[in-house]
């Protein structure tokens, strides 16, 4: 069995309002922050027209995943259409490196806000209705109580785990154009109910900037980041398998050195 089609025998708990603190809501709206785009602009693919010709602007998410698993999940929690394509970039840390994988779109469409019940971007009339501010900054207020599940969401937008073979460690750090972006996950990191220090944000040869968890914490974040999650299904299971294969090797590294 596919890890899609063990997600679609999982029933998601979705609240009825999305933005509701939630696990469910939490972890969507991290991977919009990581991996995704709110947008409310004039551009002419997301303008409509009314009854009487006039043109209106139409809201629109965009979030990214190259877990199908996780691109269900997040369907089921918010709708839309997915699309599946393959995509080839260079790596965030170093642009001499390129990686092709498969990549899963999930697009989400307002119909305008015209008033009616339901209408516009998950039942707002504009993005500015969602936990977006007018200048793209995210609010997570309403998802506090949900850490775990916001934190995880954003590690599997914009984050990494990897075994660095030449220290045996495991790394985690996340990686975003959007500074302010990676200075609430740390926010949310120093706050969480492990001791996970990390390191400062620093620039990326793409341009954009990263930071990493602290090797020697990174096995406890990283369990906590995915303990329980079968219980909800919020989470990527390729990026969980890539954590325990990262922690199976360093334990076995560590074990060759004594």
């Amino acid at each position: 069995m596919s890890d899609a089609d063990a997600a679609t025998e999982i029933e998601i708990e979705v609240p009825a309002d999305p933005l509701a603190g939630h696990p469910a809501t939490a972890y969507f709206w991290g991977h919009v922050a990581g991996s995704g785009d709110v947008s409310d602009d004039g551009a002419v693919r997301n303008d409509v027209r009314t009854a009487d010709g006039a043109r209106r602007s139409r809201a629109r998410i965009e979030v990214v995943t190259t877990d199908e698993a996780s691109a269900d999940v997040l369907a089921a929690i918010a709708g839309g259409d997915l699309e599946h394509e393959t995509a080839t970039r260079d790596y965030a840390h170093d642009t001499s490196i390129t990686r092709t994988e498969d990549e899963y779109t999930l697009s989400i469409d307002g119909d305008g806000g015209d008033g009616d019940a339901g209408s516009g971007l998950l039942g707002r009339s504009g993005a500015l209705g969602l936990p977006v501010d007018g200048r793209g900054n995210y609010r997570f207020g309403a998802f506090s109580a949900y850490d775990r599940e916001l934190l995880r969401g954003l590690l599997e937008g914009c984050g990494t785990i990897c075994f660095k073979s030449s220290s045996g460690t495991v790394g985690i750090s996340f990686v975003h154009d959007d500074e302010d972006l990676l200075e609430l996950a740390q926010d949310l990191i120093a706050d969480c109910p492990i001791d996970a220090p990390f390191g400062d944000r620093s620039e990326t040869s793409s341009g954009g900037y990263w930071f990493g968890v602290d090797d020697d914490a990174a096995p406890v974040f990283g369990t906590w980041l995915y303990e329980n999650c079968e219980e909800t299904g919020l989470f990527a299971p390729s990026r969980r398998r890539k954590l325990e294969r990262s922690l199976e090797q360093a334990a076995a590294y560590d074990g060759d050195e004594d």
